[in-house]
């Protein structure tokens, strides 16, 4: 039974469960904004769905309560760190509080990880956030599952995080929604580093494949350029990535295939940032934008919590189950002329091997 404590305090947020869980459970505990995932997580793996109370006091400080008991408890905190400078200290001072109230193990979820751009120093002063940030989580928690990080130079979660890390690959998925609802699709890839991975999730579905190429002038000056696709003029295409930000990427790509007279395309990403009004530019240009629900959107149409609660409930979870899904670096002067924010899309996941390549 669900029991929700109201307040006419407005900065006052409280959800709490009541649930007849045991010691031997995992106790699963949203941080907000992240209740529906925590509750579907629960649900996939008959664990125990707790709570925390949150408030913010006049002067800005954080007041934090777990309502649920976690002594000798495996805790499993969830919460997506698709915008984490709001939320971090929340997250950290959860963490904190369930191992002083004696928490066996403390896990974090975060289908999103951020902080993973910055990986190396690109100008002379600046910090490299993603080590800053793998070691302030991992001073706080003891296991960490992400959904398809971005491993760029580095080869693992591990080469950066000193906790036991997963990494999940939502492209399965995505290839069995593809699968399941667009007929006759032609899958495009953004650039050419995503080549593999797209072959990969086309290979599974059973439908051709192209790949654009990618000129990337600034954080939103893209151009996009699109092989010849006359004979798949007939087909759904279908843009594939796994990350839209700025969404400058997809929102070229989107106005070239137009150009070219093909039908509006479906766009299926992993994680929808959508950062500014994104979203609503590139809405107009496509027949459906869907995503997976690891940052919370209205175009989440796959659920990673069924794979996530699989993937802590089998050997794997013990720990490791690190994959390296990116490309390599590119060379440092391609780096320099493309700026700091041109970050390839994934390899192949470890579920596929060589694919035939049959678009171009």
């Amino acid at each position: 039974m669900e029991l929700q404590i109201m307040s006419d305090d407005p900065t006052i947020r409280v959800t709490t469960f009541e649930n007849a869980g045991n010691a031997s459970r995992n106790l699963v505990i949203p941080l907000a904004g992240n209740e529906s995932f925590a509750r579907l997580l629960a649900d996939a793996e008959d664990w125990e769905l707790g709570a925390v109370e949150t408030r913010s006091f006049p002067d800005g400080e954080t007041y934090l309560r777990i309502l649920s008991d976690v002594e000798d408890r495996s805790v499993i905190f969830v919460c997506t760190l698709a915008r984490p400078d709001a939320g971090f200290l929340r997250l950290v001072f959860a963490a904190d509080g369930a191992r002083s109230l004696g928490a066996r193990s403390i896990t974090l979820i975060a289908p999103y990880l951020a902080y993973m751009r910055q990986d190396r120093r690109f100008q002379t002063g600046e910090a490299v956030t993603s080590l800053s940030f793998a070691r302030l989580l991992s001073s706080s928690f003891d296991r960490l599952v992400t959904v398809d990080p971005h491993l760029h130079r580095y080869l693992a979660l591990t080469d950066l995080y000193s906790m036991p890390a997963i990494a999940l690959h939502a492209a399965p998925l995505l290839a069995d929604w593809i699968a399941t609802n667009v007929d006759n699709p032609l899958l495009i890839g953004p650039d050419t580093e995503s080549e593999q991975w797209v072959a990969a999730i086309a290979a599974q579905v059973g439908a051709p494949y192209a790949v654009a190429r990618k000129i990337r002038h600034g954080d939103r000056n893209v151009d996009i350029e699109l092989p010849d696709l006359s004979r798949w003029r007939d087909r759904q295409p279908v843009l594939v990535d796994d990350i839209a930000s700025s969404g400058r990427t997809l929102i070229e790509a989107a106005r070239q295939l137009a150009l070219r007279g093909l039908t509006l395309p479906i766009v299926v990403i992993v994680h929808a940032i959508f950062a500014g009004d994104a979203f609503e530019q590139l809405s107009p240009l496509c027949r459906r934008i869907v995503s997976t629900d690891s940052v919370s959107h209205a175009s989440n149409a796959i659920a990673l919590a069924p794979m996530i609660g699989r993937a802590l409930a089998g050997p794997e979870a013990v720990g490791g189950g690190n994959v390296r899904h990116r490309c390599p670096p590119e060379p440092m002067d391609e780096v320099d002329r493309a700026g700091v924010d041109s970050f390839p899309a994934s390899d192949p996941p470890s579920w596929m091997g060589g694919v035939e390549r049959h678009g171009d």
